[in-house]
């Protein structure tokens, strides 16, 4: 599957630093951590933004940075699990 715009949603702060990100998907990480994926945002993401990456389809949640953002091709990083326990 592709990107969509629709998916992506601001929810930290703006201004001048790093703002955090929600994006919804079916998609795999290994599909969003893809360099390119996300090119339809370059306008709206900033290199050192956060991205909650949730897979609705496996379910599973990452946090990913925006890593550069050059002309309208955007690279974040591998994405780092966050983990879902629930020991009692």
């Amino acid at each position: 599957m592709a990107y969509s715009l629709s998916g992506l949603q601001q929810i930290g702060p703006g201004g001048k630093g790093p703002r955090l990100w929600m994006y919804s998907t079916t998609d795999a990480i290994a599909a969003m951590n893809s360099e390119g994926y996300f090119n339809n945002a370059s306008d709206l993401l900033q290199v050192r933004d956060t991205i909650i990456a949730v897979d609705s389809n496996t379910p599973t949640n990452h946090l990913v940075i925006v890593l550069s953002n050059a002309s309208g091709v955007v690279d974040v990083s591998d994405g780092l699990a966050i983990t879902e326990t629930d020991s009692d």
